[in-house]
Protein backbone atom coordinates (compact mmCIF):
# COMPACT_ATOMS: atom_id res chain seq x y z
CA UNK A 1 0.00 0.00 0.00
CA UNK A 2 1.15 3.57 -0.61
CA UNK A 3 1.77 5.41 2.57
CA UNK A 4 1.34 8.75 0.95
CA UNK A 5 -2.58 7.44 0.56
CA UNK A 6 -3.13 6.03 3.37
CA UNK A 7 -1.67 7.03 7.12
CA UNK A 8 1.37 9.53 6.28
CA UNK A 9 -0.10 13.24 5.17
CA UNK A 10 2.45 14.92 3.50
CA UNK A 11 1.03 18.39 2.41
CA UNK A 12 4.05 19.11 0.38
CA UNK A 13 3.66 16.89 -2.36
CA UNK A 14 0.99 18.69 -3.65
CA UNK A 15 2.43 22.38 -2.89
CA UNK A 16 4.77 20.97 -5.56
CA UNK A 17 3.61 18.53 -7.97
CA UNK A 18 4.53 18.21 -11.01
CA UNK A 19 8.46 18.89 -9.68
CA UNK A 20 10.94 16.15 -9.71
CA UNK A 21 13.29 17.80 -5.78
CA UNK A 22 16.47 16.35 -5.65
CA UNK A 23 15.60 14.74 -3.11
CA UNK A 24 13.24 12.38 -4.91
CA UNK A 25 15.20 12.55 -7.68
CA UNK A 26 16.76 8.96 -7.93
CA UNK A 27 16.99 6.26 -10.27
CA UNK A 28 14.05 3.70 -9.59
CA UNK A 29 12.75 0.04 -10.65
CA UNK A 30 11.04 2.12 -13.87
CA UNK A 31 14.16 5.25 -13.75
CA UNK A 32 10.72 7.45 -14.05
CA UNK A 33 11.53 11.26 -14.43
CA UNK A 34 7.65 12.02 -13.82
CA UNK A 35 7.33 14.46 -10.95
CA UNK A 36 5.49 14.31 -7.42
CA UNK A 37 1.75 13.25 -7.68
CA UNK A 38 -0.63 14.47 -5.10
CA UNK A 39 -2.62 11.56 -3.58
CA UNK A 40 -6.27 11.88 -5.21
CA UNK A 41 -7.36 11.17 -1.48
CA UNK A 42 -8.16 13.35 1.22
CA UNK A 43 -6.71 13.29 4.41
CA UNK A 44 -8.31 14.58 7.76
CA UNK A 45 -7.14 14.16 11.56
CA UNK A 46 -9.14 11.50 14.43
CA UNK A 47 -8.81 10.72 17.70
CA UNK A 48 -6.93 12.45 20.84
CA UNK A 49 -3.52 11.65 18.90
CA UNK A 50 -4.60 13.96 16.35
CA UNK A 51 -3.44 11.42 13.54
CA UNK A 52 -3.87 12.03 10.09
CA UNK A 53 -5.97 9.28 8.07
CA UNK A 54 -7.13 9.26 4.51
CA UNK A 55 -10.70 8.90 3.17
CA UNK A 56 -10.27 5.12 2.09
CA UNK A 57 -9.93 4.38 6.00
CA UNK A 58 -12.91 5.58 7.59
CA UNK A 59 -13.30 2.76 9.70
CA UNK A 60 -10.02 2.03 10.79
CA UNK A 61 -9.54 6.25 11.12
CA UNK A 62 -12.14 5.98 14.04
CA UNK A 63 -9.63 3.32 16.05
CA UNK A 64 -6.34 5.52 15.61
CA UNK A 65 -6.06 6.25 19.58
CA UNK A 66 -5.64 2.18 19.88
CA UNK A 67 -2.87 1.99 16.85
CA UNK A 68 0.97 2.35 17.11
CA UNK A 69 1.48 3.94 13.46
CA UNK A 70 5.55 3.69 12.36
CA UNK A 71 6.51 5.55 9.62
CA UNK A 72 9.69 4.58 9.38
CA UNK A 73 9.93 1.36 7.92
CA UNK A 74 12.47 0.38 5.22
CA UNK A 75 13.49 -2.78 3.90
CA UNK A 76 16.19 -4.08 1.41
CA UNK A 77 14.53 -4.40 -2.10
CA UNK A 78 11.64 -2.71 -3.58
CA UNK A 79 10.72 -6.13 -5.29
CA UNK A 80 7.67 -8.00 -4.55
CA UNK A 81 9.01 -11.89 -4.12
CA UNK A 82 11.71 -10.66 -2.21
CA UNK A 83 10.10 -7.94 -0.43
CA UNK A 84 6.94 -10.24 0.87
CA UNK A 85 9.68 -13.24 1.72
CA UNK A 86 11.59 -10.24 3.89
CA UNK A 87 8.49 -9.34 5.71
CA UNK A 88 7.71 -13.06 6.29
CA UNK A 89 10.95 -14.61 6.82
CA UNK A 90 13.28 -11.96 7.51
CA UNK A 91 15.22 -13.08 4.53
CA UNK A 92 15.18 -12.49 0.91
CA UNK A 93 15.10 -16.24 -0.21
CA UNK A 94 12.91 -18.73 0.63
CA UNK A 95 15.01 -21.10 2.23
CA UNK A 96 14.01 -20.09 6.02
CA UNK A 97 11.57 -20.51 8.50
CA UNK A 98 8.46 -18.56 8.32
CA UNK A 99 8.05 -15.37 11.37
CA UNK A 100 4.66 -17.78 12.58
CA UNK A 101 6.90 -20.85 12.22
CA UNK A 102 9.54 -19.61 14.67
CA UNK A 103 6.73 -18.27 17.16
CA UNK A 104 5.13 -21.34 17.45
CA UNK A 105 8.36 -23.37 18.21
CA UNK A 106 9.34 -20.48 20.72
CA UNK A 107 5.76 -19.93 22.50
CA UNK A 108 4.74 -23.51 21.94
CA UNK A 109 1.29 -25.02 21.28
CA UNK A 110 -1.63 -23.67 23.16
CA UNK A 111 -3.97 -26.47 21.92
CA UNK A 112 -3.31 -30.34 20.80
CA UNK A 113 -6.29 -30.02 18.17
CA UNK A 114 -5.53 -26.88 15.92
CA UNK A 115 -2.39 -25.48 14.40
CA UNK A 116 0.02 -23.12 15.68
CA UNK A 117 -0.03 -21.45 12.82
CA UNK A 118 -2.71 -21.00 10.46
CA UNK A 119 -2.64 -18.72 7.09
CA UNK A 120 -5.36 -17.55 5.14
CA UNK A 121 -5.20 -16.50 1.81
CA UNK A 122 -7.40 -16.77 -1.93
CA UNK A 123 -4.24 -17.29 -3.57
CA UNK A 124 -2.96 -20.91 -3.01
CA UNK A 125 0.26 -19.45 -4.18
CA UNK A 126 1.53 -15.81 -3.35
CA UNK A 127 4.90 -14.57 -4.35
CA UNK A 128 7.41 -16.33 -2.60
CA UNK A 129 4.83 -19.31 -2.45
CA UNK A 130 4.59 -21.19 0.12
CA UNK A 131 8.26 -20.38 2.01
CA UNK A 132 5.53 -17.25 3.21
CA UNK A 133 3.84 -19.62 6.32
CA UNK A 134 7.34 -22.68 5.87
CA UNK A 135 8.84 -24.12 8.43
CA UNK A 136 11.93 -24.57 6.33
CA UNK A 137 14.81 -26.49 8.67
CA UNK A 138 12.54 -26.31 11.84
CA UNK A 139 10.53 -29.26 12.74
CA UNK A 140 7.33 -30.27 10.91
CA UNK A 141 5.19 -29.32 13.39
CA UNK A 142 5.84 -25.65 13.09
CA UNK A 143 4.94 -25.45 9.76
CA UNK A 144 2.13 -23.16 9.21
CA UNK A 145 -1.20 -24.84 7.62
CA UNK A 146 -2.56 -23.07 4.89
CA UNK A 147 -6.56 -22.41 5.01
CA UNK A 148 -8.26 -22.27 1.31
CA UNK A 149 -11.04 -19.54 1.91
CA UNK A 150 -12.41 -19.62 -1.63
CA UNK A 151 -13.78 -22.83 0.12
CA UNK A 152 -14.97 -21.10 2.90
CA UNK A 153 -17.00 -24.59 3.64
CA UNK A 154 -16.53 -25.60 7.62
CA UNK A 155 -15.13 -28.83 6.98
CA UNK A 156 -12.75 -28.06 3.74
CA UNK A 157 -11.26 -25.46 4.76
CA UNK A 158 -8.03 -27.59 5.72
CA UNK A 159 -7.50 -29.76 2.06
CA UNK A 160 -7.77 -33.56 2.57
CA UNK A 161 -8.74 -33.03 6.23
CA UNK A 162 -11.43 -35.43 6.31
CA UNK A 163 -11.71 -39.09 5.36
CA UNK A 164 -15.12 -39.75 4.75
CA UNK A 165 -14.91 -43.55 3.88
CA UNK A 166 -14.33 -44.68 7.71
CA UNK A 167 -16.01 -44.05 10.99
CA UNK A 168 -14.38 -42.33 13.53
CA UNK A 169 -13.42 -45.26 15.56
CA UNK A 170 -12.14 -47.07 12.44
CA UNK A 171 -9.84 -43.85 11.85
CA UNK A 172 -8.85 -44.05 15.42
CA UNK A 173 -7.67 -47.56 15.40
CA UNK A 174 -5.95 -46.85 12.04
CA UNK A 175 -4.11 -43.88 13.38
CA UNK A 176 -3.21 -45.61 16.22
CA UNK A 177 -1.69 -48.75 14.45
CA UNK A 178 0.14 -46.51 12.06
CA UNK A 179 1.68 -44.52 14.83
CA UNK A 180 2.72 -47.75 16.45
CA UNK A 181 4.51 -48.94 13.34
CA UNK A 182 5.93 -45.03 12.58
CA UNK A 183 7.01 -45.68 16.39
CA UNK A 184 8.90 -48.89 16.09
CA UNK A 185 11.01 -47.74 12.83
CA UNK A 186 12.11 -44.15 15.17
CA UNK A 187 13.78 -46.66 17.57
CA UNK A 188 15.51 -48.31 14.99
CA UNK A 189 16.74 -45.20 13.16
CA UNK A 190 17.25 -43.32 16.36
CA UNK A 191 16.84 -39.82 14.55
CA UNK A 192 14.82 -39.20 12.31
CA UNK A 193 12.79 -35.42 11.77
CA UNK A 194 10.67 -36.35 8.86
CA UNK A 195 9.31 -39.35 10.34
CA UNK A 196 8.83 -37.67 14.00
CA UNK A 197 7.12 -34.82 12.30
CA UNK A 198 5.08 -37.36 10.14
CA UNK A 199 3.89 -38.62 13.71
CA UNK A 200 2.91 -35.60 15.01
CA UNK A 201 1.40 -34.35 11.71
CA UNK A 202 -1.03 -38.05 11.89
CA UNK A 203 -2.08 -37.38 14.89
CA UNK A 204 -2.53 -33.77 14.82
CA UNK A 205 -5.06 -34.63 11.58
CA UNK A 206 -6.82 -37.03 13.36
CA UNK A 207 -7.86 -34.28 15.88
CA UNK A 208 -8.72 -31.40 13.79
CA UNK A 209 -10.95 -33.51 11.97
CA UNK A 210 -13.35 -31.84 15.01
CA UNK A 211 -12.38 -28.69 15.75
CA UNK A 212 -11.76 -26.97 12.98
CA UNK A 213 -14.85 -27.47 11.80
CA UNK A 214 -16.12 -26.19 15.32
CA UNK A 215 -13.79 -23.72 14.61
CA UNK A 216 -14.35 -21.95 11.11
CA UNK A 217 -17.86 -22.55 11.52
CA UNK A 218 -19.41 -18.67 11.86
CA UNK A 219 -22.82 -19.23 10.99
CA UNK A 220 -23.48 -18.86 15.34
CA UNK A 221 -21.72 -15.70 15.31
CA UNK A 222 -24.42 -12.67 16.21
CA UNK A 223 -25.89 -10.85 13.49
CA UNK A 224 -24.25 -7.47 15.09
CA UNK A 225 -20.50 -9.19 15.20
CA UNK A 226 -21.36 -10.23 11.49
CA UNK A 227 -22.62 -6.81 10.24
CA UNK A 228 -18.97 -4.85 12.42
CA UNK A 229 -16.78 -7.28 10.33
CA UNK A 230 -18.74 -6.44 7.11
CA UNK A 231 -20.08 -9.94 6.48
CA UNK A 232 -23.03 -11.01 4.08
CA UNK A 233 -22.06 -6.76 2.63
CA UNK A 234 -20.00 -6.25 -0.18
CA UNK A 235 -17.50 -5.43 -1.04
CA UNK A 236 -15.93 -6.67 2.65
CA UNK A 237 -17.39 -10.07 2.96
CA UNK A 238 -14.59 -12.23 2.15
CA UNK A 239 -12.53 -10.64 4.43
CA UNK A 240 -14.77 -9.78 6.53
CA UNK A 241 -14.70 -13.85 6.85
CA UNK A 242 -11.45 -13.98 7.35
CA UNK A 243 -11.01 -11.62 10.13
CA UNK A 244 -13.84 -12.89 11.86
CA UNK A 245 -12.05 -16.50 11.68
CA UNK A 246 -8.70 -15.19 12.69
CA UNK A 247 -10.61 -13.92 16.05
CA UNK A 248 -12.11 -17.17 16.46
CA UNK A 249 -8.92 -19.14 15.58
CA UNK A 250 -6.86 -16.62 18.73
CA UNK A 251 -10.07 -17.12 20.84
CA UNK A 252 -9.10 -21.37 20.06
CA UNK A 253 -5.11 -20.99 21.43
CA UNK A 254 -4.01 -20.76 17.81
CA UNK A 255 -0.67 -18.70 18.36
CA UNK A 256 -0.01 -16.81 14.93
CA UNK A 257 -2.66 -15.93 12.73
CA UNK A 258 -2.47 -15.07 8.80
CA UNK A 259 -4.68 -12.80 7.13
CA UNK A 260 -3.62 -12.00 3.45
CA UNK A 261 -5.31 -9.65 1.59
CA UNK A 262 -5.55 -10.36 -2.63
CA UNK A 263 -8.25 -9.50 -5.38
CA UNK A 264 -7.62 -12.74 -7.13
CA UNK A 265 -5.28 -11.03 -10.04
CA UNK A 266 -1.43 -12.17 -10.79
CA UNK A 267 -0.38 -9.16 -9.73
CA UNK A 268 -0.36 -8.24 -5.63
CA UNK A 269 -3.34 -5.88 -4.96
CA UNK A 270 -2.57 -2.80 -4.00
CA UNK A 271 0.39 -2.53 -7.00
CA UNK A 272 -1.08 0.67 -8.46
CA UNK A 273 1.67 1.28 -11.24
CA UNK A 274 -1.08 3.33 -12.64
CA UNK A 275 -4.87 4.31 -11.62
CA UNK A 276 -3.72 4.69 -7.75
CA UNK A 277 -7.38 5.67 -7.58
CA UNK A 278 -8.14 1.86 -7.63
CA UNK A 279 -6.36 1.73 -4.02
CA UNK A 280 -9.48 2.64 -2.37
CA UNK A 281 -11.55 -0.02 -3.91
CA UNK A 282 -9.04 -2.32 -2.24
CA UNK A 283 -9.30 -0.04 1.24
CA UNK A 284 -13.11 -0.59 0.53
CA UNK A 285 -12.73 -4.24 1.10
CA UNK A 286 -10.66 -4.45 4.03
CA UNK A 287 -11.33 -0.97 6.27
CA UNK A 288 -14.75 -2.35 8.12
CA UNK A 289 -13.00 -5.95 9.06
CA UNK A 290 -10.16 -4.53 9.85
CA UNK A 291 -11.96 -2.43 12.37
CA UNK A 292 -14.52 -4.71 13.28
CA UNK A 293 -11.57 -7.19 14.52
CA UNK A 294 -9.73 -4.45 16.52
CA UNK A 295 -13.22 -3.78 18.12
CA UNK A 296 -14.20 -7.18 18.91
CA UNK A 297 -10.52 -8.17 20.27
CA UNK A 298 -11.28 -5.17 22.48
CA UNK A 299 -14.30 -5.28 23.70
CA UNK A 300 -13.95 -9.35 24.48
CA UNK A 301 -11.02 -8.21 26.37
CA UNK A 302 -7.98 -10.07 24.03
CA UNK A 303 -6.79 -6.88 22.17
CA UNK A 304 -4.34 -6.60 25.31
CA UNK A 305 -2.70 -10.18 25.32
CA UNK A 306 -3.61 -10.41 21.02
CA UNK A 307 -0.70 -8.41 19.06
CA UNK A 308 -2.29 -7.03 15.43
CA UNK A 309 0.10 -6.06 12.98
CA UNK A 310 -0.67 -4.36 9.26
CA UNK A 311 1.41 -3.49 6.54
CA UNK A 312 2.80 -4.65 3.28
CA UNK A 313 6.61 -5.44 2.00
CA UNK A 314 7.06 -2.16 1.32
CA UNK A 315 5.80 1.02 0.11
CA UNK A 316 4.89 3.09 -2.51
CA UNK A 317 7.14 6.61 -4.37
CA UNK A 318 5.58 10.01 -4.30
CA UNK A 319 5.86 10.70 -7.87
CA UNK A 320 4.05 9.24 -10.68
CA UNK A 321 5.10 6.51 -13.06
CA UNK A 322 3.70 5.54 -16.79
CA UNK A 323 0.74 6.90 -17.74
CA UNK A 324 1.07 9.83 -14.72
CA UNK A 325 -1.58 8.17 -12.17
CA UNK A 326 0.36 5.23 -10.11
CA UNK A 327 3.37 5.37 -8.07
CA UNK A 328 6.12 2.90 -8.20
CA UNK A 329 7.74 0.32 -5.32
CA UNK A 330 9.77 2.52 -2.19
CA UNK A 331 11.51 0.46 -0.14
CA UNK A 332 13.06 3.37 1.79
CA UNK A 333 10.00 4.34 3.22
CA UNK A 334 6.99 3.25 4.24
CA UNK A 335 4.40 2.69 6.90
CA UNK A 336 2.92 -0.32 9.29
CA UNK A 337 1.06 -0.17 12.37
CA UNK A 338 0.38 -2.35 15.20
CA UNK A 339 -2.26 -2.43 17.64
CA UNK A 340 -2.70 -4.21 21.31
CA UNK A 341 -0.24 -6.58 22.48
CA UNK A 342 1.79 -4.34 25.01
CA UNK A 343 2.62 -1.53 22.15
CA UNK A 344 1.54 2.60 23.32
CA UNK A 345 -2.14 2.74 21.61
CA UNK A 346 -2.38 6.78 19.75
CA UNK A 347 1.77 6.65 18.76
CA UNK A 348 2.68 8.48 16.10
CA UNK A 349 6.33 6.91 15.54
CA UNK A 350 9.10 8.04 13.13
CA UNK A 351 8.79 10.11 10.17
CA UNK A 352 9.63 9.91 6.39
CA UNK A 353 10.79 13.08 4.84
CA UNK A 354 8.25 15.96 3.52
CA UNK A 355 7.30 14.31 0.76
CA UNK A 356 7.11 10.73 1.93
CA UNK A 357 9.87 9.25 0.20
CA UNK A 358 12.68 8.43 2.94
CA UNK A 359 12.61 7.01 6.38
CA UNK A 360 14.59 10.40 8.06
CA UNK A 361 13.47 9.87 11.79
CA UNK A 362 13.49 6.91 14.22
CA UNK A 363 14.41 4.82 11.14
CA UNK A 364 13.20 1.16 11.60
CA UNK A 365 14.26 -2.28 9.36
CA UNK A 366 12.09 -5.05 8.72
CA UNK A 367 14.35 -7.05 11.21
CA UNK A 368 13.94 -3.85 14.11
CA UNK A 369 10.30 -4.78 13.73
CA UNK A 370 10.76 -8.48 13.77
CA UNK A 371 12.78 -7.88 16.97
CA UNK A 372 10.29 -6.12 18.89
CA UNK A 373 7.48 -7.99 17.88
CA UNK A 374 9.48 -11.30 19.27
CA UNK A 375 10.34 -9.33 22.41
CA UNK A 376 6.63 -7.95 22.74
CA UNK A 377 5.69 -12.14 22.85
CA UNK A 378 8.11 -12.21 25.75
CA UNK A 379 11.11 -13.63 22.95
CA UNK A 380 14.47 -12.19 22.82
CA UNK A 381 15.16 -12.28 19.21
CA UNK A 382 19.07 -13.19 19.72
CA UNK A 383 18.34 -16.11 21.92
CA UNK A 384 15.22 -17.86 19.66
CA UNK A 385 18.04 -19.85 17.57
CA UNK A 386 18.08 -23.21 15.86
CA UNK A 387 21.23 -25.23 14.98
CA UNK A 388 20.94 -26.30 11.59
CA UNK A 389 24.23 -27.13 9.29
CA UNK A 390 27.08 -26.18 12.03
CA UNK A 391 25.59 -22.55 13.06
CA UNK A 392 22.74 -21.18 14.83
CA UNK A 393 19.81 -19.89 12.84
CA UNK A 394 17.27 -17.25 14.05
CA UNK A 395 14.67 -15.02 12.48
CA UNK A 396 16.35 -11.51 12.38
CA UNK A 397 19.55 -13.12 11.07
CA UNK A 398 22.76 -10.97 12.47
CA UNK A 399 20.50 -7.85 12.48
CA UNK A 400 17.70 -6.55 14.23
CA UNK A 401 17.02 -4.22 17.37
CA UNK A 402 13.74 -4.02 19.61
CA UNK A 403 12.37 -0.94 19.45
CA UNK A 404 11.62 0.14 23.12
CA UNK A 405 9.98 3.48 22.21
CA UNK A 406 6.79 1.99 20.93
CA UNK A 407 6.66 -0.54 24.16
CA UNK A 408 4.03 0.57 26.36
Amino acid sequence: PSQVDTFDYKPMIAKHAGQRPESVNRKTLRNTKMGLMPSPFSFKQYGESGKWVSDIFPHVAECVDDICFVHSMHTDIPEHAGGILMANLGALQPNRPSMGSWLVYGLGAETQNLPGFVAMSPRAQPRGKLANWGNAFLPGAYAGSYVNINSMKPDAVIKDLKNSSLSVADQRRQADLLGQLNRLQLKRVEKDQSLEASIQAMEMAFRMQFSVPEVFDISKESKATKKLYGIDEEPTDNYGRQCLMARRMAEAGVRFIQVNYSDNSNNPAWDQHNDMPKHKKHALAVDKPIAGLLADLKQRGLLEDTLVWWGGEFGRTPYAEKNGDGRDHNRTGFTVWLAGGGVRPGLIYGETDEFGQYAVKNRVHMHDLHATILYLLGMDHKKLTFRHEGRDFRLTDVFGNVVHDIIA
